[in-house]
């Protein structure tokens, strides 16, 4: 290998792609992510030395440092080619300072994309390492480990062992917590709204809806209201049209993905979670074997971008894709760059798919199932976003009798554009709803009215699309620092999943209280959005990084000083179980642990007898009639249905039974959400109309 030139990746997958890409006279070899590290055991940072941190290798790695300084003995030229972000650029400066590097020496090779042309490219201009990347991923990663460090042993101190604090999770907590408050104060507001349905002759009929009355708009809030409207109409005369106005309105595609917008979109879409996204757009990116003389191959370009910007190259392939498949028409011929969040770096292209020829129709015998998926989503929304926009031909009608004003509005796509392929979670993929043709001076008969009444709805408890949304704009953290915050915030259950939303629990609400009271700076949402925005300026060079974490550790100091001594050491009570223990006859109680509450004997640590906690639905076995049903919840957390009886009777259910028997076919009876609400059904047949009678 004394000729050859070495090249040192973060993962096994990518080396292997790359080192076919470059040819015989390279070696590629993976560091396996991170190879040094702050100590877990410890802080390791010297705060009375302009925050120095104190690196060690990372236990486990010792073999791949050995390996690595080896193959660097040997090759004539190094080439540091970790991802192109700045954790990659502290993982090139670790490597580097390991195997003797110059740093400023040109041998840092990055590449967007993992195709031979990209990969190619990037060895013709290799660069020295950009020191204000690293320092950007070091300041981050020694504010965290102070603010984690300091707080974490007060939690273990003063309310129970296993719990932790950081910048990111706080917020992310504190913003649960906060809209489970409002649902808690929420009070319901009654208002009505008003349809009617309308004919003209004897054309097509048509709902319109109150507006107002005397041409100013009105609310209804009660049913007195609503009878004082009606009372004012004469059903035996017809309503007049007194305007009609139509338009025609453009929908402009979405941009391409950014590394949040990706995540919203591929868990509301696809139902993914957070982690599982950021999974399978890693292995997108580093390659999928296509088979053949193509080999692996990259499918989309790098993952963790807050760009919307494209290339060029990339457009141009589309226009012709476009025009190929769906014509002149669909192509845009001005294609429009998306909004940047504010704060945005824009070091990386939006997330694309490395060849739009790539079609996922193309990969359907070489993606797995959730791949697929994910590489669907990707492709059609970036395709969708180089195409033109939907026009809508709208028409408002306003029809008047007694100073009562009703407005009917339709609809109708005159023209698909970029609907054809795509339509984004957040838009309404709309509906023509086509109203007769209609004049000014025309008469309608008024037919039926409906009133209804509704109430106002409390907020809905954060999905984690929209805990990432709400993170993403209020510029706390980093989208790539979302899916281990949100995982965290579980595992220390301080939150649980409930219909895939997130409740708070009795635990993270003590925990958040705390924080809050004695470090109000850490949930304070513009602070920490402020920290973030330092942050990002030592990334550019505007700022220095040990003056950025001097100014937010003097004041955290204090607190913490201050904390010391003002918390209170917190006792979690155990709560009286009300039966005794089976082992030892001594009272149970009920405690809360890593995982929530259970049953627990409580002359522990002598006894260690515990039960998990069950809950009755008061409803026989419908297996052995004899046990109760109970609520349990599996390893992912989701709730199902088993007999109190269990191993003796085997019964269980995902969905909930009702105690019930099938009029038609005698089978057990349950709960199932639909559309249309919850419903009582049959598992063993579909006479839901019939079982709903029943």
């Amino acid at each position: 290998m004394a000729d050859k030139k070495l090249v040192i990746v973060e993962s096994p997958a990518k080396a292997k792609t790359i080192e076919k890409y470059l040819g015989r006279t390279y070696k590629v070899v993976a560091s396996l992510g991170h190879i040094r590290d702050l100590p877990k055991s410890q802080m390791g940072v010297d705060v009375e030395n302009n925050y120095e941190p104190r690196y060690i290798s990372i236990r486990g790695k010792g073999d791949v440092i050995k390996s690595l300084k080896k193959d660097a003995k040997k090759a004539s030229r190094v080439y540091l080619a970790a991802d192109p972000d700045r954790e990659g650029e502290a993982i090139a400066w670790h490597v580097s300072h390991i195997l003797g590097l110059d740093p400023k020496a040109k041998n840092r090779v990055v590449f967007n994309e993992i195709t031979k042309d990209a990969v190619k490219n990037a060895f013709k201009t290799p660069r020295g390492i950009d020191m204000d990347l690293v320092d950007a991923q070091q300041a981050r990663r020694i504010l965290d480990r102070l603010v984690g460090y300091s707080i974490s042993p007060l939690l273990w101190k003063k309310v129970k062992k296993g719990l932790s604090a950081g910048r990111v999770q706080s917020v992310a907590l504190k913003l649960i917590i906060d809209r489970e408050n409002e649902i808690k104060n929420f009070i319901p507001e009654e208002y009505w709204s008003l349809d009617a349905e309308f004919q003209k002759g004897r054309s097509k009929k048509f709902t319109a809806s109150f507006y107002g009355t005397k041409n100013k708009k009105q609310a209804l809030k009660n049913n007195e209201v609503v009878q004082k409207v009606l009372s004012q109409v004469d059903k035996a005369k017809p309503f007049n049209v007194t305007k009609v106005v139509k338009k025609e309105r453009k929908r402009f595609p979405a941009p391409p993905f950014t590394t949040s917008t990706l995540q919203q979109e591929a868990n509301r879409k696809l139902g993914f979670r957070t982690r599982k996204t950021m999974m399978l757009a890693q292995q997108l990116y580093e390659g999928i074997n296509l088979g053949g003389k193509l080999g692996t191959v990259g499918l989309i370009t790098y993952m963790r971008t807050d760009s919307t910007r494209v290339s060029n190259v990339a457009k141009t392939e589309t226009s012709h894709y476009l025009h190929e498949k769906y014509g002149e028409a669909y192509a845009a011929v001005k294609i429009r760059q998306g909004k940047l969040q504010e704060g945005a770096q824009d070091a990386h292209e939006a997330i694309r798919p490395t060849s739009t020829l790539r079609t996922p129709e193309s990969l359907a015998s070489v993606l797995d199932k959730d791949q697929m998926k994910l590489y669907r989503l990707i492709w059609s929304r970036f395709v969708a976003s180089e195409m033109t926009p939907a026009v809508i031909d709208t028409v408002a009608v306003t029809l008047e009798q007694n100073d009562v004003t009703f407005r009917a509005n339709g609809s109708q796509m005159k023209f698909e554009g970029f609907t054809k392929l795509y339509v984004s979670s957040r838009d309404n993929d709309e509906k023509d709803n086509v109203l007769p043709p209609l004049a000014v001076g025309d008469a309608v008969k008024m037919l039926k009215t409906d009133p209804a009444q509704h109430f106002t709805q409390p907020p809905a408890r954060y999905s984690e699309a929209n805990l990432v949304k709400a993170l993403e704009e209020n510029g706390v953290g980093r989208p790539s620092t979302y899916a281990p915050t949100i995982e965290t915030i579980q595992k220390r259950y301080y939150v649980k999943l409930n219909a895939r939303r997130f409740e708070p629990t009795e635990l993270g609400e003590i925990v958040n209280s705390l924080i809050v009271e004695f470090f109000p700076d850490i949930v304070n949402i513009k602070f920490t959005a402020n920290v973030e925005s330092e942050l990002d300026s030592i990334e550019t060079g505007e700022a220095n990084w040990v003056k950025v974490i001097d100014q937010f550790y003097k004041p955290f100091e204090k607190e913490v000083a201050h904390a010391e001594t003002g918390i209170e050491k917190i006792q979690i009570k155990d709560e009286p179980a009300g039966f005794n223990c089976d082992i030892c006859g001594a009272p149970m109680v009920i405690k809360m642990g890593r995982y929530g509450k259970f049953y627990a004997c409580s002359r522990f640590p002598d006894c260690r007898n515990t039960k998990a906690i069950v809950k009755e639905i008061g409803v026989v076995c419908p297996k052995c009639h004899v046990g109760q049903v109970v609520e349990r919840k599996s390893k992912r957390n989701r709730v199902f249905y088993g007999c109190s009886r269990y191993p003796d009777c085997d019964f269980v259910s995902w969905d909930k039974p009702v105690g019930r028997d099938c009029p038609v076919c005698g089978h057990f009876l349950v709960e199932k959400k639909t559309k249309a609400g919850t419903q009582v059904v049959c598992p063993n047949n579909d006479y839901k109309e019939a079982l709903q009678k029943a």
